[in-house]
């Protein structure tokens, strides 16, 4: 069987969209109309595989805006990688991936950096591409820590935890799905972040807004409320397997009365209910993931969760230059 890729192109669109849902890892990150919120932000180099002549696989990538000659799956996206309903395993994986390789470098990219899918967010497992990156010979750069529970059999909530939501009741704090919170739930994350980390949140209110109204299935906005005002929430981004918390946030008052133990307690049973097997509360880690927040950790830890990690691979395509 021959496998080619050629070039994304805009009518693609649908055809893209449709494909993602039947993926054995693609999530609502990967579809274009998640992507297209970017605007004009990235140039796109992504692709579409086929195997005589059929659809195969798809390639999220745009190039580095700080690199001209560096292709990345993707830097719009937490994480990129090959895409396919099952017709891309072992060996065929391994020539996918180096046809995609070959063809970036006859473009003159030099170098390809792929986000490889966490194993939660997949629908059957699907690590075949982990696999072909070792036999390209792609060097390890980056490793993130995360904390999931497998709500298939999860493990009780430490006394730790116990006693914060037991103090969360006590205090009056009310857990609210509501995305009207949004607002008040971005001041609380935009003071949070400052306050603890002199940063800003990746994502403002406007393009938070924006997908919501795209993806209202698969954001959702969770918060503790204590006297009409949010002290504490997260928000959600729900895929096929998993709730992810994406944002996680506290004001000063919230974190007194144990609010996000409230949040957590009820996001974590609303997985449950709605047949999710993984509940991910995210990476623990800071500097391309060299040092791990083991207070932050422990945290996420007392809730029953352990941990998953995400790769981050790199090919070097200036070899192709050097073997000519």
């Amino acid at each position: 069987m021959t496998l080619s890729v050629r070039s994304y192109q805009p009518e693609d669109a649908a055809l893209w969209d449709a494909f993602c849902k039947d993926s054995l890892q693609a999530t609502f990150l990967h579809t274009r109309r998640f992507l297209s919120y970017h605007g004009e932000r990235f140039v796109d180099r992504s692709l579409i595989l086929e195997m005589d002549g059929k659809l195969a696989g798809l390639f999220p990538a745009a190039v580095n805006p700080l690199d001209a000659t560096h292709v990345v799956s993707h830097p719009g996206i937490t994480y990129g990688g090959i895409l396919h309903q099952g017709r891309l395993r072992g060996e065929q994986m391994v020539n996918a991936l180096n046809v995609i390789q070959l063809h970036y470098a006859s473009l003159g990219l030099r170098k390809l950096s792929y986000k490889v899918v966490p194993s939660i967010y997949h629908k059957v497992p699907a690590q075949d591409d982990s696999y072909g990156l070792f036999r390209l010979g792609a060097l390890r750069t980056r490793c993130d820590l995360s904390s999931a529970i497998d709500l298939s059999q999860p493990v009780s909530s430490n006394e730790r935890r116990s006693r914060g939501l037991k103090k969360a009741i006590k205090a009056g704090v009310t857990v609210t799905e509501d995305s009207r919170h949004l607002p008040a739930l971005w001041d609380v994350l935009i003071d949070n972040l400052h306050r603890r980390h002199g940063v800003s949140p990746v994502h403002n209110i406007r393009e938070i807004n924006l997908l919501k109204d795209y993806f209202p299935e698969n954001i959702q906005c969770i918060c503790g409320v204590i006297d009409n005002r949010v002290v504490a929430g997260i928000l959600l981004f729900v895929t096929a397997t998993t709730y992810h918390a994406q944002y996680i946030a506290s004001s000063e008052a919230g974190y007194e009365i144990s609010a996000l133990d409230a949040v957590f307690n009820h996001a974590i049973a609303s997985a449950q209910m709605n047949g999710k097997r993984w509940f991910d509360f995210g990476i623990s880690t800071e500097s391309m993931g060299l040092i791990l927040n083991e207070g932050l950790y422990r945290f996420k830890s007392e809730f029953g969760s352990g941990g998953v990690v995400q790769e981050f691979f790199e090919l070097d395509l200036l070899r192709f230059y050097r073997a000519a």
